[in-house]
């Protein structure tokens, strides 16, 4: 029997390991591209003595990419970036099984939470990996003794991208990050195919309502609030989209939702979707004018899209009554149903989004890295596009993949799409 690395971290139960892997194994099966990186990396070793510290949803989809990172020599600790994210089979399976020292337990409390990114932080990354930007956070806030030992960074998500950004507009990002959320292979799969259809499972799983036939408002309607709409619509749920960008509003009423400001979607919908990275989209004013058995769930990185606070104040009472279904009763009689805690229901809930999409983004993770370490010299710091070259090798990958052939451009075809002289 083969011996297992040395336990490192800190985890519910090192006993959920078996049943980790299995779970990390199953994803693995349909990450194809990230698989096939994995084998190059393996012989090439282009992250070889990187010291990366990952602050990522602890899921079987991650564990495949902590080993693609791993077997391209890095040397890299994962902590969660989100309390309720952590799959804790799968924490179990990559401390036991793969030696990666992981700080993460699903359900843990602030403290826990911040203590496990202190953790993770003390590996003195050279590199880290947010999901969320909590842990670049901490390190320009709390840890700036290690800020001259970063080189570099990447960002999954639309929440961590805004707070960078607004960091770097300030002059207070200290080292170049790498926005893998913005590869068109992530956000227009990932935050639209993936979240459309976790969201809804997430959801689901926490309630067992019906979709067909429910008011299902949707707050945001971004590629992650677009694709749940489709999903909702697409199950007979009576779709109303609430956004505060005139663009993207009239884009929702031309693809055939009602569009409604905040107050007068409070007064219809059953089911309602966060989906904006942004504060108290619904909250003390509009919880008066919810339905009895409304529904609440969040599809946003941070538990702030609905306002917590003014629905304690406002409940005479709370329960639980399902797992990740908490029940506020209003002095009226009213009762309001909250998923999650408010955090992001489809990890909170469910198992977050399916491997075959997370295929692509963890993609553009592994690929981002081997760019910035290639580049990481010359750049600045502030927040970079992922450069468009390795968004159309990860199509092309998935594609392949999938036994999908396209045609290129003819010679012909390339020139013209070049030139300025063609005309009528």
């Amino acid at each position: 029997m083969a011996t297992r690395p040395e336990v490192r971290g800190d985890i519910r139960d090192i006993g959920l390991a078996e049943q980790g892997a299995l779970k990390i194994a199953w994803a693995d099966r349909q990450m194809p591209v990230l698989a096939g990186i994995r084998e190059r990396f393996a012989v090439e070793r282009p992250l070889d003595g990187w010291r990366i510290s990952a602050c990522l949803h602890v899921t079987a989809e991650t564990a495949n990419l902590m080993r693609t990172l791993m077997a391209g020599g890095a040397d890299a600790v994962l902590c969660s970036s989100n309390p309720l994210s952590t799959q804790d089979d799968v924490a179990a399976s990559l401390v036991a099984d793969h030696g990666i020292p992981t700080y993460a337990i699903k359900g843990e409390d602030r403290d826990s939470y911040y203590g496990h990114i202190a953790a993770a932080l003390d590996h003195a990354p050279q590199v880290t990996m947010d999901d969320g930007a909590d842990l670049v956070t901490e390190l320009h806030t709390r840890r700036t003794e290690l800020l001259d030992g970063v080189v570099a960074g990447t960002e999954e998500t639309t929440t961590g991208v805004i707070r960078m950004r607004a960091m770097a507009a300030a002059g207070k990002l200290r080292f170049p990050v790498l926005a893998i959320n913005e590869a068109a292979t992530k956000h227009l799969f990932d935050n639209r195919y993936g979240t459309g259809q976790s969201a809804i499972d997430g959801i689901l799983r926490a309630t067992n309502v019906l979709i067909a036939g429910k008011q299902v408002v949707v707050g945001g309607y971004g590629w992650v609030g677009r694709g749940i709409a489709a999903r909702a619509a697409g199950m007979g749920g009576i779709v109303t989209v609430v956004e505060v960008d005139p663009t993207r509003a009239l884009e929702a009423a031309m693809d055939g939702f009602r569009v409604a400001n905040a107050a007068t979607a409070a007064e219809v919908g059953e089911i309602f979707i966060a989906a904006t990275g942004n504060l108290n989209v619904w909250g003390a004013a509009h919880f008066p004018k919810m339905r009895d058995g409304t529904i609440l769930a969040n599809a946003g990185h941070f538990n702030d899209e609905f306002e917590l606070p003014a629905l304690e104040a406002q409940s005479v009472s709370s329960r639980e009554v399902r797992p990740f279904t908490r029940e506020y009763t209003m002095a009226d009689g009213r009762r309001i149903y909250l998923l999650a805690d408010g955090r992001l229901v489809n990890l909170g809930a469910a198992e977050g989004h399916p491997a075959l999409v997370m295929d692509m983004s963890f993609a553009n993770q592994a690929l981002g890295l081997e760019w910035l370490r290639a580049n990481a010299a010359t750049l600045q710091p502030q927040v970079y596009t992922i450069p468009d070259e390795i968004d159309r090798d990860v199509a092309r990958l998935k594609l392949a993949s999938m036994g999908i052939q396209i045609d290129p451009m003819t010679p012909d075809q390339q020139a013209y799409s070049e030139s300025w002289e063609s005309g009528t």
